[in-house]
C-alpha cells in the first residue's frame, strides 16, 4: 500500500527536495505541499495523507500548533516532526502535542523513507535513542508546566495489567517489539497484541504517546 505524504515547510528548496526523495521510492507518494501551518491543516483536512512531514518553526501557525490541530481532529494522519538538531525543545512540546516522531533535516534520503515508513506503520519509536534522549530530557520541563494528563488516561492507568504496564515501561525505553520479546521471553506477536491493547486502554495515538504518557505519570523517571 502506498503511504500518502503531505511535506510542510515554509522553505521552498526542503519542500521540493523531500518531495522529491520520497516521490522516487516505490511505496511513497508526496500528496501536497504546505507553506505553513494554516495550510498544513487545511490540505490534511482535504488531502488525508497518511503522515505529514511537519517543520516547527513555520508562519502564520508553528508547527506544534498545527499538530495539535491535527491530532484534535481525530483524523489518522501522523506527523513527524522535522527539526535541524535532536535536542530541541520545541520538538518535545511537539511529542506532548501529539507528533508521532521527529526526524532531523540533514537525514539521508533512506533514513527519511525509513522514517516516513516506521511512523505510518505505528510499529516502533522513530530513531528510539534518540528519541528517549529528547524526552528524558524535555520531560524535565514538566516540573515546571506541570503538563496535564487527560483524566480519561490517568483513570484508565489503573486499568493497565501488571504485563501491560510493564509493557509501557519498555516503550518508554525506547524498545522495538523484538527487544520487548526478547525481554519478556515471549513472542513478538504477543508483544503487538500488549502494546495494543495498552493503547487502546490509554486511548493513546501511537508508541511514542505512549512513552511521553510514561514519562509525564513519572511511570518511567529521567535518570
Amino acid at each position: 500500500m502506498t503511504i500518502r505524504v503531505l511535506v510542510a515547510d515554509d522553505q521552498m528548496m526542503v519542500r521540493e527536495g523531500f518531495s522529491v526523495l520520497l516521490n522516487a521510492m516505490p511505496d511513497i507518494e508526496v500528496v501536497g505541499e504546505a507553506v505553513d501551518g494554516r495550510e498544513a491543516v487545511e490540505k490534511v483536512r482535504e488531502l488525508a495523507p497518511d503522515v505529514v512531514l511537519m517543520d516547527i518553526r513555520m508562519p502564520r501557525l508553528n508547527g506544534i500548533e498545527a499538530t495539535r490541530e491535527i491530532v484534535a481532529a481525530d483524523g489518522s494522519a501522523k506527523v513527524l516532526v522535522l527539526t535541524t538538531f535532536d535536542l530541541d525543545e520545541y520538538v518535545y512540546q511537539a511529542l506532548r502535542a501529539g507528533a508521532s516522531g521527529f526526524l532531523l533535516k540533514d537525514a539521508s534520503a533512506r533514513q527519511l523513507a525509513d522514517g516516513v515508513r516506521v511512523v505510518a506503520s505505528g510499529e516502533a519509536l522513530l530513531a528510539p535513542s534518540v528519541t528517549k534522549r529528547l524526552i528524558t530530557e524535555f520531560s524535565r520541563l514538566a516540573d515546571s508546566e506541570r503538563p496535564r494528563v487527560p483524566q480519561s488516561a490517568q483513570a484508565a492507568y489503573g486499568e493497565l495489567t501488571e504485563r501491560e504496564t510493564e509493557v509501557l515501561v519498555l516503550i518508554a525505553q525506547g524498545l522495538s517489539n523484538a527487544e520487548m520479546a526478547e525481554h519478556l521471553v515471549v513472542a513478538e506477536s504477543t508483544v503487538k497484541t500488549h502494546v495494543s491493547r495498552v493503547l487502546v486502554k490509554l486511548g493513546l495515538r501511537d508508541r511514542t504517546q505512549a512513552a511521553v504518557f510514561a514519562y509525564e505519570t513519572r511511570l518511567v523517571v529521567p535518570g
